[in-house]
This record gives structure tokens, sequence and C-alpha cells, in this order.
């Protein structure tokens, strides 16, 4: 009998592309199906962003603490740092492109005596991070329609209760509870979590609209804004208007908020890592060019903004609309054409929220991979019909719910949404790049890699972000009370308190128990890749928990 030829052999065994190798020898199976492009990630990590929209978001930093001045130096001063962040992150990404990302790069790059601990933490850190980040856009989309409201009402007297707020916010959510009833089809209507055709429609109009949106306030902004609002290259450039009661510099240093948040979440792309074709490359240059595309059009939209708001700033912050920009494009557009374009930006805003709740339950779905969240059985699940983690979308959901109470104590309590989604992603961040440098370990650089600039850029990194975590702490004004303190410290600390207790909680807490990243690459079929010992593998799986999605 003749033997089976070459090819009928290679289609009876096909052999696993470079990425699904990569990704066995980091310890994982392919699970989801590669279907982004390097170009389509970076349109992700882009429209991830979102610049007007999140400047919309959180102008009402900067307008207080410097007014035009630091709309524009201020954007302008965070860029480099900014860059340096996304620079080391790309480097690790390049290494080890997976899903898990921070806490995996955590665990590997750190000392066996502290790298359970360590990835635990920079988990949670991460969890909670994509957590509030949900939220922080789902608040944010909440404001924006009431001063959609607001600007459309006669007398611009519109008042929200908090109980209409937080309606609103239930509302915003990308995928609310209004569609489990509705089983399968409810999957393929979520706008961030349906058949791949429908997700690649959505980054696409996604990433066009925030373009379009960019370019609309640079260019015809500036045209359609009467000569009583036009400010001097005098008073936008050099004018710093204080109006929140701290020192001018450190006045100035708050106002950063407004960039750290509209360029943050660098990791979005390194979690999309199994589902990205040629990942060593695509990730840690999605990363960079999404923060180097929007640090140019965000920085020309500010200035635009700057350039358009007129002289009185007081105004403009305690407008009845209750949002700055808002108030910019009513003065210089009129009632009906500042409406249309502020409903624009309102779409974009939940584009953008679609995308956080994409990203965040591929995280949650990684570090439920490894057994480290509660119910991790029932969030790490493939659902058969869509291909995707169902299961963490709703658990994104509900936590994000959870913490839009907050609107229900104070405006200001809720706000601190943004800064808690900030300072806990520079935790998460600080971690792995600074175990990369104190601890011994084998880190091989992937292709992207800086070379002898690594150091000093990550050295940059690492000590500008735990200076603003510091900052984010303090309040908006000097003098505050308890519905208007910073809940930043309350929330986060809360939440890290709870982790830190769930993990040395005695005989149940994962001191016990975990042990790290666990593979669920079979070992027969990881043949000599042996160069991944720091792995932990679990040696009897839980059925519950274990999942066959996709066989590699």
């Amino acid at each position: 009998m003749a033997a089976p030829s070459a090819s009928a052999i290679s289609k009876l065994h096909p052999q696993p592309s470079a990425d699904e190798s990569t990704l066995a020898k980091l310890g994982y199976k392919q699970e989801f199906r590669r279907e982004f492009t390097p170009l389509e990630v970076a349109g992700l990590a882009f429209s991830f962003v979102g610049v007007v929209p999140s400047i919309a978001s959180v102008l009402f930093y900067a307008i207080p603490n410097g007014g035009p001045f630091a709309m524009v130096w201020g954007w302008a001063f965070a860029c480099p740092f900014i860059m340096c962040t996304g620079l080391a992150l790309a480097e690790l990404a390049s290494a080890a492109p997976t899903s898990g990302g921070l806490y995996y790069w955590t665990y590997s790059l750190a000392s066996p005596r502290c790298r359970n601990f360590l990835s635990w933490i920079v988990g949670y850190s991460n969890t909670i991070e994509m957590i509030t980040g949900v939220a922080s856009v789902n608040w944010a989309c909440t404001i924006q329609i009431v001063a959609a409201i607001t600007i459309a009402s006669s007398g611009q007297v519109y008042t929200a209760t908090n109980l209409q707020l937080y309606f609103g916010f239930i509302t915003s959510c990308p995928r609310g509870p209004r569609y489990q009833s509705f089983g399968k089809a409810a999957e393929t209507i979520h706008v961030g979590e349906c058949m791949a055709g429908v997700v690649e429609f959505i980054h696409d109009h996604c990433f066009k609209s925030s373009n379009s949106l960019c370019f609309i306030i640079i260019i015809a902004l500036p045209i359609a804004t009467p000569p009583d609002y036009r400010n001097t290259a005098n008073f936008t450039l050099g004018d710093f208007t204080n109006l929140a009661g701290w020192p001018s510099g450190f006045a100035f240093i708050l106002s950063l908020m407004a960039p750290l948040y509209t360029i943050g979440g660098y990791d979005a792309s390194v979690h999309m890592s199994e589902e990205a074709s040629n990942a060593a490359m695509a990730i840690p240059w999605a990363i960079v060019s999404s923060i180097a595309v929007s640090a140019v059009l965000g920085w020309g939209v500010n200035i635009s903004l700057a350039f358009c708001m007129g002289t009185d700033i007081g105004s403009i912050f305690n407008s009845p609309i209750g949002q700055p920009m808002a108030q910019i494009l009513f003065n210089s557009l009129g009632q009906q054409k500042a409406l249309a374009l502020w409903c624009l930006i309102i779409i974009a805003e939940y584009m953008v929220a679609s995308n956080c709740l994409l990203v965040g339950s591929r995280q949650t779905f990684a570090f439920a991979r490894d057994g480290a969240l509660p119910f991790s059985r029932y969030l790490y699940r493939i659902n058969h019909y869509t291909g995707t983690p169902v299961n963490t979308v709703w658990f994104e959901i509900i936590c994000s719910l959870a913490i839009g109470l907050l609107s229900f104590v104070s405006t200001q309590a809720i706000d601190a949404v943004f800064t808690i989604a900030i300072t806990a992603s520079y935790i998460a961040y600080i971690t792995p790049i600074t175990n990369r440098f104190v601890f011994k370990n084998d880190f091989k650089p992937g292709p992207v890699y800086l070379g002898k600039l690594s150091f000093p850029v990550s050295v940059i990194a690492v000590v500008w972000m735990g200076f603003m975590i510091l900052v984010f702490f303090f309040p908006a004004t000097p003098q505050t009370t308890v519905q208007e303190m910073n809940y930043t410290v309350v929330v986060l600390g809360g939440f890290m308190f709870l982790a830190i207790s769930w993990y040395y909680f005695p005989v149940y807490g994962g001191v016990h128990w975990y042990t790290g990243p666990i593979s669920n690459y079979p070992s027969a079929i990881r043949g000599e890749d042996k160069d991944v010992d720091y792995i932990s593998e679990r040696k009897e799986h839980d059925a519950d928990i274990y999942v066959s999605a996709v066989d590699v």
C-alpha cells in the first residue's frame, strides 16, 4: 500500500501557526479565533482611546486648573511620559503576547519568593482598572446625554435626579439587563461582543467616527466660532486661570488627569493578543501608534477648543449644561448645530464603552483561566454560539453597575471612577516593568526592543506613574466635604484590601492554592518547549474550569 503523501498528512495534522506556537511556549493553547489583522488591532487601540469623547468626559479637570494654558501645555507636557510608558509595555507585549499580559509578565519576571503575590495584586489591579474603565465611560455617556437634554431644553434648566442618573448609567451599558431574556439573539445584539463581521464593522466605524470628530473640532469649529468667542494667541497660550484654589503649580499637575485619562488603557490591545495575527509585532505597534496618533489629534482638539472658548472661563466651568465642551460648542455653533455634534460625540462614547467591555472581558477571562477570580469555573467559559467569553461580559457589567451606585453619594464621588481607572492601571503597569530590572530573570526581548534605551525609558515611566498615583489621591479643591472628597483612595483602597485579604485568608485564601499562570497546554503536545519553567502547571484540572472550545 502506498504511503500517504505529505499534503495528506498536513491536512490530517495541521501545523500550528507561528502565533499558536508562541502562545504554546507561554503555556496556553489557542482558544480564540485569530481574526484581527495588525491594522485592525491598531484601530481597536485607537478607538479604545476615543479622543474627542474622552476629552469631553474629563475636560472639567483642566478647565479649573489652568484653563486654556493647562489644556494646551498640559497635554504637550504629559504626552512624552505617556509614550515612555507605552514603549515600556510594548517591549513586554512583544516578548510575551498573551491576553493575561500584565499579571503574566509580573509572574514570569519576579522572584520565586514573591511572584505569586505580585501576580495576584497586578491581576486584581488590572481587573479593577477594566471594571472602572467601563464604569467611567458609562458615566461619561450618561452625563453627556443629560447635557444633550439640557441643550435641547428651553432655558437650559434641566436637572437630573440621582435616580435618573443611575437609570441613565444602566441604559448606557453596551449590553444591559434588558437583553438577557433574548438568549442567543442577545449575544449578537451587543455591539462589542458579537460575531466577527459585526465586530469589524463596529471597530471600522468607531475608528472613522473618532477621526471625523477630531477634524470637525480642529477645522470646522474655529471657522464657525463668532469673533466674540475667538481668543488671541497670548490668552490661549499664556493665560493661567486657577478656579480650584490649589497653588498654581499643583493645579497644573492636577489638570494632567485630562490627557492621562484620554490616552489611557495602553494594555487594551494586549488583552486582544490571542485574537491577533502576528501578535508579537502587532500588539506593541498598536500600543505605540495609538498613543502617537491620539497625542497629535488630541493636542489639535485642545488647541482648537482653547482658541474658541472665550475669555470667561468661570461661566464655561459652571455652565448649566454641566459639560465644558458642550458649552463651548453651544457658544460657537448655536443650539441646533451644537446638539447635532454633541449627539455624534455621545454615539462615539457609546462605541468606546463597547470597546472597553470587549477588552475587559478578555482580561477577566484570562485571569479566570488561571483560577484567581471568585467563580472562575463559571467565568472561564467560551460560548459555543458566539465563540466569545459571554460570562465575563456579564461579570464586567454587573461590577460596573455596582460602582455606579456612587452616583447616589455625590457627583464628585462617581467622578472618582476616572482617577480610579488610571491609578489602578498604573499599579498594574509599574509592577512588571519594575520586575524586569529589579529581579534576576531570563527576559528574552521580542521583535520590538529598545536596546540601550530600554532601561532609561522604563525608569522615566515608573517614576512618572508613581508620582501621578499620589497626585490622584488629592481632592479637586483644598476645602472639601465628605460628599466632595476624592473617593479614589476609598474605592481602590477598599478593593485592594479585599484582594489582599482574600489572598491571605486562612485555609481558603489564594496563598494556599494560587501558583500563578496555569498552563492549559498539554505537556505531550508542548513537546520540547521546556523554556517555560516559570509557568506553574496545575496537575489536576478542574473539569468545570477547563475549556476546550478550540483544538490546537
